[in-house]
């Protein structure tokens, strides 16, 4: 399934090249002049759940809190949440909170942060990011802005392990992120042969085509995000009304199936 998204820069909704988020030299393949309630409320009318709003860095609450209001429920937040802020962004319309950097700390789980979310919001109500780059010939999670490698490898175990704490997974093959190359599709095969819990990736999706694949190489536990590549996004590789009647397709094999 396509699941949508809002990211967030500098009070603006971008499309971002993710490995540039550093302090310097971002690229940015777009920016909206419509606010991040009005992309809200297109995923409301079309049915698209499960979208997630990320604020990449400050200035982002304004316009983060406006699209939850708008389509209460229906959408995950991430970016500088932690266990002193979580319940009130639930309590301000979103689903999910996804946590990654207040979690991955020092290059390392912190299993104590860990369960102090699960414990202050439950792990229904939690989506840990993943999001990684390759390096050696295996996929490591990163954190500060995609910068900074941990130890925590994707691999079976560690899936298992930390789907434990959380109900969801959301992983950005980072290095593809904004790009348009096509997916990751050695990252996308190992996840969907290993997580045990739904999964959203992004990264480098250009088109139809590569919704199809994720469908069928996640083995149906992976959805999939595309950004740059999307119409709204001012992109020419996808359709947004495409990808509405790909969902609606899905769910119509599913309740018959």
């Amino acid at each position: 399934m396509f699941r949508p998204c809002i990211d967030l820069h500098e009070g603006k909704v971008k499309q971002i090249v993710g490995g540039s988020l550093g302090d310097s030299g971002l690229r940015t393949n777009f920016v909206s002049d419509h606010s991040a309630a009005w992309f809200a409320e297109l995923y409301k009318r079309d049915g698209l759940a499960g979208g997630h709003v990320i604020m990449l860095g400050p200035g982002n609450e304004t316009e983060a809190r406006a699209a939850l209001a708008a389509y209460p429920g229906g959408l995950q937040i991430g970016g500088g949440i932690n266990a002193g802020n979580a319940r009130d962004w639930l309590e301000g319309g979103a689903s999910h909170i996804i946590v990654t950097s207040w979690v991955f700390r020092e290059g390392r789980v912190d299993w104590n942060r860990l369960g102090e979310l699960v414990k202050t919001i439950g792990k229904n109500r939690l989506v840990l990011d993943l999001s990684c780059r390759k390096r050696g010939g295996n996929y490591f999670v990163v954190t500060d802005r995609w910068q900074k490698f941990t130890e925590v490898a994707i691999t079976p175990e560690t899936l298992r392990k930390l789907a434990g704490s959380c109900a969801e997974f959301l992983v950005h093959a980072v290095d593809l992120e904004g790009l348009c190359r096509g997916i990751d599709r050695e990252l996308v095969g190992k996840l969907g042969r290993w997580t045990p819990i739904p999964t959203t990736y992004a990264g480098g999706a250009n088109s139809l085509a590569d919704l199809e694949e994720v469908t069928l190489l996640g083995e149906g536990k992976i959805d999939l995000t595309i950004g740059s590549a999307l119409d709204i996004f001012g992109g020419n590789g996808v359709l947004f009304a495409d990808v509405v009647k790909f969902n609606r397709r899905q769910s119509e094999q599913s309740a018959g199936g």
